[in-house]
């Protein structure tokens, strides 16, 4: 079972902390590369509750704090301010009032499995670039799943070069729930596991429609729309995240 702690966090630390926050309602009105430069949590519309859950997450990477204690920590905080269990919230897009789950067990499960995995997944990704002139693979590990994928399972043991296109579209974590990884491999340790560099497996793609937002993306199967971005862009993304802030402001201010 893969350990959040594998890779030393200094990296998926400084990836988590540059982040800024975006507020949404839905977990589509943040949508797939932008969670690589804002800090989300569907339904905090608060800016200081974001602030408080944001919190308890970075502790949890840098001092590689268990799901319990996380949830036990952040838990009577979310009950005190009234972001527990279910309520009725107005849509700021629609003005439609909906019944809404807001703080659960199974929702600190996702913010805090999906936070770590992607802090870790995008510092392990910096870390590969740095890195792969003396260690020019990686190689898929698939790890089993509450919500199996059988694409996954496929792609177990492929060994790829780290420059190869396909890890744009597969590097994980690419769906909920998803606990693969990549391991970087030299010329040397390739040879001591006895495998060889492969090539990449033909595509099948789907169109989705983010009724949110109204973007359509061409998503490869086996990866959740949500999740089909490329790694290492959150500067880019941050880049274009103010950019839109700053037209937004401008058009407030005439």
């Amino acid at each position: 079972m893969l350990r959040l702690l594998s890779l030393p966090p200094e990296e998926a630390i400084a990836f988590f902390r540059r982040k800024g926050f975006r507020i949404g309602f839905d977990h589509r009105d943040v949508w797939q590369a932008e969670h690589q430069a804002a800090f989300t949590v569907a339904k905090a519309m608060q800016l200081d509750l974001l602030a408080d859950i944001r919190e308890q997450v970075d502790a949890a990477i840098e001092l590689g704090t268990t799901f319990e204690t996380f949830r036990e920590t952040l838990k009577p905080n979310l009950v005190r301010r009234g972001w527990w269990g279910r309520a009725v919230m107005t849509d700021p897009a629609t003005g439609e009032a909906k019944e809404v789950q807001l703080g659960s067990t199974r929702r600190l499960k996702v913010i805090y499995d999906t936070n770590l995995r992607q802090a870790h997944s995008e510092g392990q990704w910096a870390r590969i670039q740095e890195t792969k002139a003396e260690a020019p693979y990686l190689m898929y590990d698939h790890t089993p799943s509450a919500h199996e994928r059988k694409e996954h399972a496929a792609w177990d043991g492929m060994v790829l070069p780290a420059d190869d296109p396909w890890w744009q579209s597969h590097y994980p974590v690419r769906a909920w729930g998803c606990k693969c990884r990549v391991i970087q491999l030299g010329q040397r340790q390739l040879d001591r596991l006895g495998a060889r560099v492969g090539t990449a497996p033909p595509e099948r793609y789907q169109d989705y429609v983010n009724k949110r937002t109204g973007e359509t993306s061409r998503v490869p199967a086996g990866v959740a729309p949500e999740f089909a971005y490329p790694p290492g862009g959150r500067q880019a993304n941050l880049d274009r995240m103010l950019a839109e802030k700053a037209a937004r402001a401008g058009l407030e201010g005439t």
